[in-house]
């Protein structure tokens, strides 16, 4: 298990939910054709499509980054291993619902996949629930292999790095988003980090939470079963170690994206989808600008946490 004991903690800029609505109206129409950015009451997130083990994203907001891609590339460190349950303790919110874009936990899934963490983590009287998916390459024919981590496992573990969103899972007052059709070159996530840069040059903003890709499809990548043999060192020899697909609406993203690196060297977006037909991986972007359509729930967090900050950095793969 990797040592966690080092983590950094540092409070975002939170403006209230309808100036940032106003703020993401503007900036999405840079991209989108359709945009309407309203602040509603969170819909009940267990029902379908997402079926969360909570049923709402508010409560505490907070981000975390954990570990890095300088634990993947060039050189896996198979050792660096992290549970939801003691990440929750960190974050100084145990018991929080959990959720974005993670690496699957090889030591125990037996091979190196794409994990799409849903955690409720385990609070005084109460297991923790674990309503993951994880995506692998299908040895039988090289596609996407979709599986959900409780049938067959029953930890709450995770790999390499993490991008989380955590909160208490309350129903609340959350920013929606609607889009439809792309006319710009940035994906969803991208198009809301790069408004909340622009609109806040000096400040540190981060954003998690779900959206559907509603129609369309999108370009995802899934990690191979081994790592790499031979270190990685470009991005283009990431990319083309990486296996990357095409797959259809609708699929249900988590997110976790920050305006502005503080200087805790963050990912500063990260994206991961999972889906009711068996597809699911690490998004980039739609590949159907005139007929996508996106719905999606935010929060602005309150607070960054930077655990097990590599020492060793580079910013190799970090699409």
């Amino acid at each position: 298990m990797a040592d966690i004991s080092k983590t950094e903690k540092l409070q975002l800029h939170t403006p209230d939910l309808e100036e940032l609505r106003g703020v993401l109206q503007a900036g999405l129409e840079g991209n989108f054709v359709e945009v309407q950015v309203c602040v509603v009451e969170c819909p009940d997130l267990t029902k379908e499509p997402f079926k969360f083990p909570v049923k709402g994203l508010c409560g505490n907001p907070r981000i975390t980054d954990v570990g890095g891609v300088p634990y993947l590339v060039p050189v896996v460190q198979k050792h660096k291993e992290y549970n939801m349950n003691v990440v929750s303790k960190e974050l100084e919110l145990p018991g929080a619902f959990i959720l974005g874009a993670a690496a699957a936990p090889s030591r125990i899934v037996g091979m190196n996949a794409e994990l799409m963490p849903l955690v409720l983590t385990e609070a005084e009287g109460r297991p923790a629930v674990n309503s993951s998916y994880f995506a692998s390459i299908n040895p039988a024919d090289g596609q996407c292999l979709q599986e959900k981590y409780s049938d067959r496992f029953s930890d709450c573990n995770f790999g390499l790095l993490g991008n989380l969103y955590a909160c208490e899972g309350r129903s609340g007052k959350v920013i929606e988003v609607r889009v439809k059709k792309r006319t710009g070159g940035y994906s969803l996530v991208t198009a809301l980090r790069k408004t909340l840069e622009d609109h806040y040059p000096d400040k540190s903003l981060a954003l998690g939470g779900t959206f559907i890709i509603q129609k369309g499809k999108a370009k995802i990548h899934i990690m191979p079963r081994e790592f790499s043999a031979c270190p990685l060192n470009t991005n283009d020899e990431v990319n083309n170690w990486l296996k990357h697909f095409e797959v259809s609406a609708p699929l249900i993203c988590q997110s976790v994206l920050v305006s502005r690196d503080p200087g805790l060297d963050l990912r500063v977006e990260h994206t991961h989808c999972f889906s009711h037909h068996g597809e699911g991986g690490h998004y980039y972007i739609d590949t159907t600008p005139d007929s996508v359509e996106y719905l999606g729930y935010f929060m602005p967090a309150e607070f960054i946490y930077r655990i097990d900050r590599p020492r060793e950095t580079h910013s190799v793969g970090r699409d």
